[in-house]
């Protein structure tokens, strides 16, 4: 395709990759990786039938990914209430998430892999009218096969970092084949447009548009168990490192330490970005001579807890609500950092480590305007939780500033369900 020899030997592979692809699947799924009872939807076997009429095909990684949709797809739903909306994911958490959260006229399935056979089986199937792709998930059969069918597709949300701009290097003619095939092309920042069109993608299809997670709603929370665990807590000063990943808890432990030495009756509350994670992690923050109370068996922190540990899904708006102070994980760990934009919205100062390439621009931008405190250590992690938990005034200094830059971040959601349905519309 477009002379490019590494994709065409990339989609030889794909053609032979069948039998492979089903049983790295299975094994996935004895893991608890995959969804056993829809196994077949990742080989392009549709659990539903199509909707009739349009219908406008949605595809993100994982959650994150996945409710970031949410806004573009209540205003496409908006503007033309007749197309029907397709989610697709790849990960069992976001299957659970979306279940919950689409809306009337919006259905999820798992994304197929990227194998000839899985792939041709989706798009016989759904035969969408157009495919919108957010962020940087490219699958290069699944982007060509949907190209040959002469499907229009547009990517939002777009980002590059340098990073992987430098990896697409390797294969610079697969690189501009695939961000050929997008006919419109909205990014979060400047630096992705200038990353897109060094890598092939023709200028006049590609525009910068703020950043939709920014306009992820904020994650909800069961009132009267938000009062209940309030009135547990009694007062007591806490503060929350949320979606963290090893060694991050080494460091939650060691700013639980150092602020504790300051705030009498400390309390952290640690929500790992894997809640599978909890019997591992409790164990080694014992190791650290901490107390420990585990949400997931029923236990409830005591006056002598020094950290609850909240490895369970979907209470993130409960540990964010009760904290007023927030490490945001993966930033310490070299994962490129998580959303920054739930605690903003829900008034809790945020923290992180120096690794946020995944929301480089987002926390650039909060940093210099004073609404994030980056540190490098759990002893700095420490010293800053201390200095906020104490100081009221500069707590709101950080979530006041936080807050406007999360607005400035904010994409014009109504122009890009425009562009999509004027693109469904008429093909480029």
């Amino acid at each position: 395709m477009n002379g490019s020899p590494a994709l065409a030997v990339y989609l030889a592979a794909s053609r032979l990759a069948g039998p492979v692809a089903g049983w790295l699947l299975a094994r996935r799924a004895a893991r608890g990786r995959e969804d056993r009872a829809r196994l077949g939807e990742r080989l392009g076997r549709a659990g539903l039938a199509r909707p009739v009429g349009d219908l406008v095909w949605l595809h993100g990684a994982s959650v994150g990914e996945a409710l970031s949709m949410l806004p573009l797809i209540a205003e496409i739903r908006g503007q033309a209430p007749e197309v029907s909306c397709l989610v697709t994911t790849g990960t069992v958490a976001s299957a659970r998430r979306m279940a919950k959260l689409l809306p009337e006229g919006c259905i999820h399935q798992y994304v197929p892999v990227d194998t000839a056979a899985a792939v041709q089986g989706f798009l016989d199937h759904w035969r969408p009218d157009l495919a919108i792709w957010i962020e940087s998930e490219f699958w290069p059969g699944l982007i060509t096969a949907t190209a040959r069918r002469g499907i229009p597709m547009m990517l939002v949300n777009a980002r590059i970092s340098a990073r992987s701009a430098s990896r697409w290097g390797w294969a610079p003619g697969m690189a501009s084949a695939l961000v050929g095939f997008f006919g419109q092309i909205v990014t979060q920042d400047l630096a992705t447009v200038t990353r897109l069109e060094a890598m092939g993608a023709d200028p006049v299809r590609v525009r910068k548009g703020g950043n939709l997670k920014a306009l992820t709603p904020v994650p909800g929370c069961d009132p009267a168990e938000l009062e209940r665990l309030r009135a547990l807590l009694g007062g007591r000063p806490v503060w929350l490192a949320v979606s963290t990943h090893a060694p991050e808890e080494e460091a939650v432990a060691a700013a639980h330490q150092v602020a504790a030495r300051s705030i009498p009756g400390l309390l952290t509350i640690l929500a790992p970005r894997h809640p599978e994670r909890g019997s591992q992690i409790a164990a080694s923050l014992v190791r650290h001579g901490l107390s420990v109370a585990r949400r997931a068996l029923g236990e409830a922190p005591g006056a002598e807890t020094n950290l609850w540990l909240a490895d369970t899904l979907g209470e993130m708006g409960l540990w964010l609500r009760l904290a007023p102070v927030s490490f945001v994980g993966g930033s310490i760990a070299r994962l490129g950092g998580h959303n920054p934009f739930e605690p903003a919205a829900l008034g809790s100062a945020i923290l992180h480590g120096p690794e946020t390439a995944n929301f480089a621009p987002a926390y650039a931008a909060l940093d210099a305007a004073g609404g994030a405190r980056a540190i490098t250590s759990g002893v700095e992690m420490g010293d800053a939780v201390a200095a906020l938990l104490g100081s009221e005034a500069a707590r709101r200094a950080l979530t006041d500033a936080a807050e406007v830059v999360r607005r400035g971040l904010e994409p014009d959601v109504a122009k890009l369900a425009r562009e999509a349905l004027v693109l469904m519309d008429n093909p480029t």
